[in-house]
Parts: structure tokens; C-alpha cells; sequence
């Protein structure tokens, strides 16, 4: 599946084009100025084994990982909120002899032995020239997981895999040099460095990073010519819950020719009221670190016209082989709907391997299929429907095999529930007995627990109603919106 070379990651830098690359509030850098830059920057970092990059939502940090790409040596995203220890873990297990960080930045005591370089973001009148572009199969970025199961694991993506899911969003978004995406996400994992800012790039369009999410920064940049945004759920939602009094905001999505969602499942609701205000359908795509990404709805589904599959996360991408098995590792053949598998995927798209872990990489696999840990059933035309993790989402009670997925959109459909999430908890009798954590939309006057479950068994099946019902304030996240259901204790 892989080649020995991939053409050049970024060819508009070779181009010397006075078109803007990047934007980060009032600076901007043309792709001749991204070139200066990012080559001089490469011709300092040349020859080192790794180099780490302070995250920071900026033209510097997007300067440093275009530089280290250019340089063929591997870069480390770092979180600027991650704590010493996790810190500290993973500068040990990465060992990068360099960090790369915009100037002013205090950087913690974890980083305080390696050599610091402040990345400049004025041209050289004299730059280096671009490097030869580097094997294909060559380290591009080692970006760490979450580690919900032990300290986080660093997942050396190749350049061909940076390539080859670039490629597959091209053709399944028609993305082209024209597009101005529009996000505000962190720099630090896959959605918003690899897809927000290395895939403008690598087409030859334009980036306009907003710093930090705000509903006016939206509002501003997609009226002012801007054709894309990315976003996750939490970002919709709060774009939903605007919507109702701000006609410019309604007008500057629906003006959009493409609304994208990941990084979670971005519930049926909020789909549903963005598509009443605007007629734009947010399209939703599927990817993980290990895998970048796997499924996508199409660009022609996002428009007044195109057919509404909220819920699902579309059909793989072109190059990607998808796969549902069963528990005893089956492979399941029925596009119904109702049959939950394990999603396994191989393609060229795959990291290549857990840094340092080898019996972490092995396990990860199934032969040659990497095992997601996400469960999933096929509509009859083909569409993945994801209904959550094995290790958390799949709850076992009595007798059946349900999905907290679709629990949790059907709870977000009852008007008394402003967020929702579902885990599964022992139960003598069932085996598991469904938990719905809920925050109420007025938590003066929250539903009943027997409301919720007649909702639900009305909704789905009996056997899917919550058991229990547990009233909170605010479900916890992480920094990309994803429900942290351990800390509920599922």
C-alpha cells in the first residue's frame, strides 16, 4: 500500500506564491514567507533524531511542524496543559534533543534540559533552500494518546500516512486551493494540526486560526470569505444554542460550503437545528490518532439538497478497508443496522507503530488490521453508525449487546436534557444495568428517571431504557469535547 516516495507534502511552498498560508488573528504569512521560514528553521534542526513543539495555537507552532517536515525529523506535538508528569513521560519516552516554542513562553521543567529554539516568524531575505522531500515511510509526527489505560503511547505516523488521509478528505470534500478553512481548535493532536492546518497546505488554500473558539470569530471569518470550518461537538453546540438570536451567524454558516465535526459523536439534536437555521448539514468524519482518518460524509451530502445522516460517520475514505467482527473475531457480513462489531481498518493511512512499545503495537493488531476499540453496525447502503468504545460503550444487559451511542442521542432528543451520557454498571440480575448521566436544561425541574425511560423504551426498545439516572451540572471533558466516562465510572 505504501510507496517509496511521497510528492511533496506542501508543493505551493516550492511555488514561491504570494498567496496567505496562514492567519493567526492580525499575522499572516504568505506561502513564499511559510517557505523562508520553515526552511531556515529546517536548516537549524537538520540531523536531529526529534524535535518537540510546543503547542500553542500559533504561527509559530505551525511554523516548527511545517519546518520539522521539511527536515524529515520526526515532530512531538506537545499539549501546553499537560501535567508534569505526563510531561515528563513523554519527553523521556520521545527523547527530543530540541523544543521549538514561540518566545515569551515560560516552558516547564520537564523541557528545561533540551535546547530551546524561539521559531521566528520574520522572512528571511536569504533562505535556505527547500530540502529533497524525505522517504515515504520516514517519521513525519509522533503525537501521543490519551492514555485512558496507562501513560500515553506515541503513535509514529509516517509522511505517507499524512498524505494519503489528505488525499482521501480531497476527494471525498472536493477540497481544493480556492477553500479558507476557519478553526479554532489546539494544535496538538491530528484534528486540528494534521486536517486544520497541514491539509490547507498541502492544498495550497488558506488557514484562519481564530486563537480560541468564539461564536463571533465564526461569524466574522465566514462572512468575510472564509468557505470551511472544522469544529467538535462542543463547538456546535454552542453555535446551535446561538443560532436562535443571531440572524449574521445563521447567515454566515449557511454561506459555508462545508461544516465539519469530529473527535466525538455530535448529537442528533444540534444536527438538527443548525440544518433548520442555516440548511447547511454539518458533515461528520471518523478518524484516530493511530489511524488519522477512516470515514467521511461527502461535501454533496452537506447542502440544502443532500440527505441528512446525522448519526452516522459516513463511509470509509478512499484507500481505507473497513471490517466489523464479532467477539470471537468474525467477521460480520450484515449491512442492518442492528449488528454491533468491532471497527478493524488497514489502509496506508496507519501510524506504523507504538514508539518503544513493541507489545503495545503488536497487540494493537489483528493480522494486518488494526483494531479501532470502536464498535459499530452498517446501515444497508454502506454508512458506519459508531455506537462507542468497546471498553466503555458496549454494555452487555440481559442478554443483549447495546450501543451507548444511541441511548445518548435518543436522551438528547427529550427537551429536558440539555447533555447526556450513558455507561453500564454492574447488575446481579441483568448482567449490566444502563446508567444515564444527565445535565437538565432546567436544573430547577430535571426529568424523572421513569420520564427518561419511558422516552427511551418508546424511542428505541425497552431493553435499552436507563436503569438509573444520575442529575450533574456538567458531564467532564477533555480539551476536544470527548466525555470522560471513567470519571463517571463507566
Amino acid at each position: 500500500m505504501a510507496t517509496s516516495s511521497v510528492p511533496d507534502l506542501f508543493p505551493t511552498l516550492r511555488s514561491g506564491s504570494d498567496r496567505t498560508a496562514l492567519r493567526f488573528g492580525d499575522r499572516t504569512l504568505t506561502y513564499a514567507d511559510l517557505a523562508s521560514l520553515a526552511s531556515s528553521l529546517a536548516a537549524r534542526i537538520a540531523g536531529a533524531e526529534r524535535v518537540a513543539v510546543w503547542a500553542t495555537p500559533s504561527l509559530e507552532t505551525a511554523v516548527g511542524v511545517v519546518a520539522a517536515l521539511l527536515a524529515g525529523v520526526p515532530a512531538v506535538p506537545l499539549n501546553p496543559k499537560t501535567g508534569e508528569r505526563e510531561l515528563a513521560h513523554i519527553v523521556a519516552d520521545s527523547a527530543p534533543s530540541v523544543v521549538l516554542t514561540a518566545p515569551g513562553y515560560e516552558l516547564p521543567m520537564a523541557l528545561g534540559r533540551l535546547r530551546r529554539i524561539d521559531v521566528d516568524t520574520v522572512a528571511d531575505e536569504s533562505p535556505a533552500p527547500l530540502p529533497a522531500e524525505p522517504p515515504a515511510e520516514s517519521p513525519a509526527l509522533i503525537v501521543y494518546t490519551s492514555g485512558t489505560t496507562g501513560p500515553p503511547k506515541g503513535a509514529v505516523l509516517p509522511r505517507r500516512a499524512l498524505a494519503a488521509t489528505l488525499d482521501a478528505l480531497e476527494d471525498a470534500w472536493g477540497w481544493t486551493a480556492d477553500d479558507v478553512l476557519v478553526h479554532g481548535l489546539p494544535l496538538f493532536h491530528v484534528h486540528g494540526l494534521i486536517l486544520g492546518i497541514l491539509g490547507p497546505l498541502r492544498r495550497g488554500g488558506e488557514v484562519r486560526h481564530l486563537g480560541r473558539f468564539d461564536v463571533a470569530g465564526v461569524t466574522r471569518e465566514l462572512s468575510a470569505g472564509a468557505t470551511m470550518l472544522f469544529g467538535v461537538p462542543t463547538m456546535y453546540h454552542r453555535l446551535a444554542e446561538a443560532l436562535d438570536d443571531d440572524r449574521e451567524l445563521a447567515k454566515a454558516l449557511a454561506g459555508a460550503r462545508l461544516l465539519v465535526s469530529g473527535s466525538a459523536a455530535l448529537p442528533l439534536h444540534d444536527h438538527e437545528r443548525i440544518a433548520a437555521a442555516t440548511g447547511r448539514r454539518v458533515v461528520e468524519r471518523y478518524g484516530m490518532t493511530e489511524t488519522l482518518m477512516l470515514c467521511s460524509s461527502t461535501a454533496a451530502s452537506a447542502g440544502s439538497d443532500g440527505e441528512s445522516r446525522a448519526g452516522t460517520v459516513g463511509v470509509p475514505l478512499p484507500g481505507v478497508e473497513l471490517r466489523l467482527v464479532d467477539e470471537a473475531g468474525a467477521d460480520i457480513t450484515a449491512y442492518d443496522g442492528e449488528t454491533i462489531g468491532e471497527i478493524q481498518v488497514r489502509g496506508p493511512n496507519l501510524f506504523t507503530e507504538y514508539l518503544n512499545r513493541p507489545d503495545a503495537t503488536e497487540a494493537a493488531f489483528d493480522g494486518s488490521w488494526f483494531r479501532t476499540g470502536d464498535m459499530a453496525t452498517r446501515d444497508a447502503d454502506g454508512h458506519v453508525r459508531i455506537v462507542g468504545r468497546k471498553a466503555t460503550d458496549l454494555i452487555k444487559s440481559g442478554g443483549y449487546k447495546i450501543g451507548a451511542g444511541e441511548i445518548e442521542n435518543a436522551l438528547l432528543e427529550h427537551p429536558g436534557v440539555r447533555e447526556a451520557a450513558v455507561t453500564g454498571e454492574p447488575d446481579e440480575d441483568l448482567g449490566e444495568r444502563v446508567v444515564a448521566w444527565i445535565v437538565a436544561t432546567d436544573p430547577g425541574s430535571p426529568p424523572s428517571e421513569q420520564e427518561l425511560a419511558d422516552h427511551v423504551a418508546a424511542q428505541l426498545a425497552p431493553h435499552k431504557r436507563p436503569r438509573a439516572v444520575r442529575l450533574l451540572e456538567s458531564l467532564p471533558r477533555n480539551d476536544m469535547g470527548k466525555v470522560m466516562k471513567r470519571a463517571l465510572g463507566g
